[in-house]
Formats: C-alpha cells, sequence, structure tokens
C-alpha cells in the first residue's frame, strides 16, 4: 500500500516543529506554514495539526481561517490528528472549549489513555497553559490527568493534548524558552533525563496507530473532495 499523503499544517514557528513529524510520521508531508498559508484543497489521505505559542482564541486571521478549514476537513471526513494547540483547535473547531488555566502544566508526566491511539498510562512531555474545558459535541474522552483533559476523539479526528513528537533536544529548548520561575525550570530541565525520554517513546506508538488508521480510512470510498 502506498505511504498516505498527509497535510502537516504548521502552526509552530520552531525549527525542530517539522523535523521532528517528519521523523514520526510514516508518511508523505505535504507542509503548510498556516500563519501564511493554507491548502487550497482537501485532497490528502488526512492533517496533522502541530503545537503552537499561540492560544486558539487569540483573535488572529490565520487563526480563523485555520478553524474553518479544519471544521470543513472534519465535514468531509478527513482523519485529523491535533497535538497540544493542534487538540486545542480541534476542539474549538469543533464545538468544544478552550480555556486558560491559570497554571502552567510542563515536563514529562504521566497521562492515562484509552481509546485507539493509545491505551493505558503512559509518560509523556507536557507543556500548556490552556486546556479543553468542554468536549465537542459527540466527542469521547480518550486520555486525562490531573491536570485535566488530555484526549479526545470525534469520529476520525484526534487530539492529544501533550507532544508526542518531541525528542530530548527540543523538550530542554522549548522548557528554556518559557516565562518562568528559574527554580521550576531547572526542575523540568533536571527531568529531561534518557530515562523519561526512553519510557515517553512509548507514545510515540500513536503516530503509527494514526497511520494505520488513515490507511483503513483510505481503503474506503473516499468522502472527501477537493
Amino acid at each position: 500500500m502506498r505511504r498516505p499523503r498527509i497535510a502537516l499544517l504548521n502552526a509552530s514557528q520552531a525549527p525542530s516543529t517539522p523535523r521532528n513529524f517528519r521523523r514520526e510520521l510514516d508518511a508523505d508531508l505535504v507542509e503548510f506554514d498556516v500563519h501564511r498559508d493554507l491548502p487550497d484543497t482537501f485532497a490528502f489521505d488526512a492533517a496533522v495539526v502541530t503545537g503552537s505559542r499561540a492560544s486558539v482564541y487569540w483573535d488572529e486571521p490565520w487563526i480563523d481561517s485555520l478553524t474553518e478549514w479544519v471544521s470543513e476537513a472534519h465535514d468531509r471526513g478527513l482523519p485529523i490528528l491535533g497535538i497540544c494547540f493542534g487538540h486545542q483547535l480541534l476542539a474549538e473547531a469543533l464545538g468544544g472549549t478552550v480555556e486558560d488555566m491559570g497554571e502552567y502544566e510542563i515536563g514529562y508526566r504521566e497521562v492515562d489513555g484509552d481509546g485507539p491511539l493509545f491505551d493505558g498510562s503512559v509518560t509523556v512531555f507536557t507543556t500548556h497553559s490552556d486546556t479543553v474545558t468542554e468536549l465537542p459535541p459527540g466527542a469521547e474522552q480518550t486520555a486525562d490527568n490531573d491536570y485535566g483533559i488530555h484526549g479526545f476523539r470525534v469520529g476520525n479526528a484526534f487530539g492529544v493534548q501533550f507532544h508526542p513528537e518531541y525528542d530530548m533536544d527540543t523538550a530542554e529548548s522549548v522548557t528554556r524558552g518559557k516565562d518562568l520561575p528559574d527554580d521550576r525550570i531547572r526542575t523540568v530541565l533536571d527531568g529531561i533525563t534518557e530515562a523519561n525520554y526512553a519510557k515517553a517513546c512509548e507514545a510515540k506508538g500513536l503516530f503509527e496507530n494514526f497511520t494505520e488508521l488513515v490507511r483503513t480510512a483510505a481503503d474506503r470510498p473516499a468522502s472527501h473532495t477537493a
């Protein structure tokens, strides 16, 4: 079977983002910087929305345009995976609610999952101060921890709040760039170890599970068109 053709909707301006997703996704990625342009077609096997420093509730034209594109893609039956900001934008696009947490979750933490992308307790790297507080209509929660919702599904659309694509260098760079107290930054950096990263690699299996779902969907009569 041919490799899936996936639109990578890059909402991050970090150079590591495309590299990380190219490494983790066994697919042909067509990359779009969503701050500047979006696909003019829905003729892909799937779409992935990345993380971002932005909040989905900011009054930014590119966020509105991306939300509209994702909403229409979902209506057309295109499989979608949203990561962190992408998870939140997917929730917003499909009728959910995203709000400021009033605090920050960052570092390697445990998340409990129950769904087709991953199942059971996994170690993941998290970095966010916004969260999905209300799921979209018809959504099934698929992951959580003590900070709240970490995953949901609506049909072929999946969101996860954490960053399974991160390597250790990315986790360290992102942490150093946060406007947080020095002692908090140091605690997170101290937790970025080979042992924690090795445990977090288990969560990377969700990319393989997602692409397998994409291949299965591609074998069915297409419901999405250009």
